[in-house]
């Protein structure tokens, strides 16, 4: 059985009502088991990816959130994808989560990913329904074109940093009366990089990156909700030689539609009626999603009355079928009448006996089943 397939809170072995502090702990103790050096677990490595998964689920406060009320339907249309980690060093895993080593103390995270990008995109509810691809254009960090991201001007190149010899830090050393005492800290003359450039790259300073006008396709899908977030893996500002991008967060609007309301996957919309056509029946077009519908309304149709359109309404966000589109009866009443209109609706009612008004005994039935 898949992570995508069991309990989050059961792979980390904790309650649903476990604090940060204690998934974070429960993760420490697993990631040791499973740790290839020391587990004989013929499964350690699937093993490890599941609870890698669970543990960045719940160990941020908004997907744990979506994950406690929706699962992991949820997850996936809050645009949730794991990471996928190199398992060839499960030290590098480990501090990815913690910025330790698997078996204590701080360790260097190498070469930092780029910063994360927010966005938003706005779209139809025509557009949401069906799914559509659109372009973000954003101003982005990219690898220096001049440089290729090493920062050093063409025909120069890095050198060590003769202070720290290329260790990124240094250490001092002092003497008291309780013996000598180390104290590390970031070397200043590479700023913990360990290497210096010689000359640097005019094109961006030195940096290996530069701000550019980028274009992004993003690829809504078919169902989305007004508010859910996209995120696009890797295409965010780059991050420094070695280090991968960051991603973009896309915040999808959908507008409001005049003719339709959407309540989760279903569309509700109201039709006019005359009180002749509701009397006598009638064909009446109705606008839905994919385009106009007519609809037979038999004679006596009441006020309030709810058709429905099995399958007409938004697609399941990815997943199968359709909601519905329920269309309410609304029976217009004239507001002016000439003095013709005014006699013959008068002897109307003047030929009108309890017969003319008796009500249909399944119309309540029908409303309600109109809901399920």
């Amino acid at each position: 059985m898949s992570a995508t397939e069991r309990d989050y809170y059961e792979l980390l072995r904790v309650p649903r009502t476990a604090t940060e502090q204690e998934i974070k702990k429960a993760f420490r103790r697993l990631a040791r088991e499973l740790h290839p050096d020391v587990s004989e677990h013929p499964e350690a490595e699937v093993r490890f990816r599941e609870v890698s998964e669970a543990y960045e689920a719940l160990s941020n406060a908004e997907t744990r959130q979506l994950y406690d009320r929706y699962g992991h339907a949820g997850l996936r249309s809050g645009g949730f994808h794991p990471s996928h980690f190199d398992l060839g060093n499960f030290g590098d895993l480990f501090s990815t989560f913690f910025g330790e080593d698997l078996f204590g103390g701080r360790r260097s995270r190498g070469a930092a990913r780029g910063a994360d990008v927010a966005a938003e995109v706005h779209l139809d509810l025509v557009e949401a329904a069906s799914g559509v691809t659109v372009p973000l254009s954003a101003k982005l960090a990219g690898t220096c074109n001049t440089c290729h991201g090493s920062g050093a001007a063409p025909g120069s190149q890095t050198v060590t940093c003769p202070r720290c010899a290329g260790h990124g830090r240094i250490q001092q050393v002092a003497r008291g009366i309780l013996g000598e005492f180390i104290r590390q800290s970031t070397c200043p003359e590479c700023n913990g990089a360990g290497k210096k450039i010689e000359k640097p790259c005019a094109s961006c300073d030195g940096a290996g990156v530069r701000l550019e006008e980028r274009t992004i396709q993003v690829e809504v899908p078919a169902g989305i909700h007004d508010g859910q977030r996209i995120r696009l893996s890797g295409e965010g500002h780059a991050g420094e030689p070695g280090g991968r991008p960051g991603d973009v967060y896309v915040e999808v609007h959908v507008r409001p539609d005049d003719r339709f309301v959407r309540e989760g996957n279903d569309l509700f919309s109201q039709v006019d009626l005359t009180i002749v056509q509701a009397a006598v029946g009638a064909k009446v077009a109705v606008e839905t999603l994919d385009g106009t519908e007519e609809i037979e309304f038999e004679p006596g149709t009441q006020p309030g009355e709810v058709r429905v359109l099995r399958g007409k309404g938004m697609p399941v966000l990815q997943g199968f079928g359709h909601g519905d589109h329920r269309v309410l009866v609304n029976v217009t009443v004239p507001h002016r009448l000439s003095a013709e209109q005014r006699r013959l609706l008068e002897q109307f009612d003047q030929l009108s006996d309890e017969d003319t008004y008796k009500p249909d005994q399944g119309f309540f039935d029908k409303l309600k089943s109109a809901f399920l």
